[in-house]
């Protein structure tokens, strides 16, 4: 099962270029709002894209989707682990927690 973060602890993590956060939903969604910084990668996309768009196996990921129940960050950070990804974790509460809290989103 891939660890979890907290909403307190990603914020810092991005305000301090720690981390590599991947929106899990893509597409419209990623284009319509994201997280800060963040790149798109659907699990549909995983195989094809990952080691393109995260190149280092051992920086730090954090994976999110639209909330908890959306099982696309859970099934992106699983596919990262067993690529070899060392450092991945996923932000359970997703965007919808982010912006509920009135923290910063991006869009393309």
């Amino acid at each position: 099962m891939t660890a979890l973060i907290t909403r307190g602890d990603l914020l810092t993590a991005i305000e301090t270029g720690s981390v590599t956060v991947v929106d899990t939903l893509g597409g419209a969604y990623w284009e319509q709002q994201h997280l800060p910084g963040a790149v798109a990668l659907t699990p549909s996309e995983v195989d094809a894209r990952a080691a393109d768009v995260l190149p280092d196996r051992a920086a730090a990921i954090v994976t999110y989707c639209s909330n908890p129940a959306c099982a696309n960050s859970g099934q992106v950070a699983d596919r990262l682990t067993a690529l070899g990804y060392t450092d991945v974790r996923k932000y359970r509460e997703g965007i919808q927690d982010w912006v509920e809290a009135g923290l910063p989103v991006e869009s393309a």
